[in-house]
């Protein structure tokens, strides 16, 4: 099933159009849209829906909807973090210029409520109220993780609110979504979203986990690229909270630097993760989340076989090495 929902989802990115003239404002739509991806949160909506109900064909074009306005976010964070490449290719900014960028993302965001104008007119009003609360949250983790990049301390609760906000809740709101369409009752649509909730804190996490520790050939980009950039991660909050103060002054001295060698850098901080245990604490924290999560699925209104695809899939990416 998650194959033959892949292969849909990616038939159904194409034969969005979006707009037409100036070209030079729906191009880059079209240019971000088909860069790929893991498709995570479009797939979670059908998969979410295929809970209650069989063909999920139907609902294309909503799980699609989700999926343009993650790239929405994407375009305009490239912007606010100066951002070379997305997958591998120039963002879009880079590609064309920063106006250009702004102006398709804003364009973006309308053609995503264009897409959802023909949800069924019973559910319209409460799908558009909880996309709203959802895009209004992820905004709001946008701007404390770049108000964080000048603030003296952050805490552990603080940065997990953040990622919370910023990616965990569009993953909610995801499965939440398939649910509302295929008809599920009040609990199972909370139940599903705080599922998405759960596991995407766990994503975010296990990325930070996986900046600092994955294996350079399979990770596809810079190994310690957050520790290089000071990027206050849930690994480094720990440190400097669990730090001893030698080890809490050697952070600071190399947060601060200016000119440094990146290996030796990365090397020497990994060092003072590693003494502290860092990366183990960080596993227990990532598998709270993930236990908790899946903990919401048990009383589901839907047979045991119908969440199989849906745990398979989610334990897919949480068994991922990149």
């Amino acid at each position: 099933m998650i194959e033959k929902y892949s292969k849909l989802l990616e038939k159904e990115i194409e034969r969005q159009k979006y707009g037409k003239q100036p070209v030079s404002l729906y191009e880059p739509i079209r240019y971000l849209m088909a860069l790929g991806g893991k498709r995570l949160r479009p797939m979670l909506t059908l998969l979410a829906y295929s809970l209650y109900k069989e063909n999920a064909r139907k609902i294309m074009p909503y799980a699609v909807a989700v999926e343009a306005f993650h790239n929405f976010t994407l375009m305009h964070d490239d912007i606010m973090d100066k951002a070379p490449l997305r997958r591998g290719h120039p963002t879009v900014h880079e590609k064309w210029n920063v106006n250009t960028a702004i102006l398709s993302g804003d364009v973006m965001l309308v053609k995503v409520y264009d897409m959802f104008l023909n949800v069924d007119k019973h559910i319209l009003p409460t799908v558009i109220q909880r996309f709203n609360k959802c895009a209004s949250e992820v905004c709001e983790g946008q701007q404390w993780d770049m108000e964080f990049e000048t603030q003296q301390t952050v805490t552990d609760a603080q940065y997990l609110n953040m990622i919370k906000l910023k990616t965990a809740v569009l993953i909610g709101f995801s499965l939440e979504l398939g649910a509302l369409l295929a008809g599920a009752s009040e609990k199972d649509c909370k139940s599903l979203r705080e599922f998405g909730i759960n596991i995407g804190i766990g994503f975010q996490l296990k990325d930070d986990l996986l900046d600092a520790y994955a294996d350079s050939k399979k990770f596809g980009k810079q190994v310690g690229g957050d520790i290089i950039a000071n990027k206050k991660t849930f690994l480094l909050i720990k440190s400097l909270e669990l730090a001893k103060e030698n080890q809490r002054q050697e952070l600071q001295d190399w947060i601060s630097k200016k000119k440094f060698n990146k290996t030796e850098k990365v090397k020497a901080v990994k060092d003072i993760y590693d003494n502290l245990a860092i990366s183990s604490l960080t596993e227990k924290k990532i598998n709270s989340y993930f236990k908790k999560g899946f903990s919401r699925l048990k009383n589901l209104n839907c047979s045991a076989t119908r969440k199989t695809d849906l745990i398979k899939f989610t334990e897919l990416l949480i068994g991922r090495e990149s």
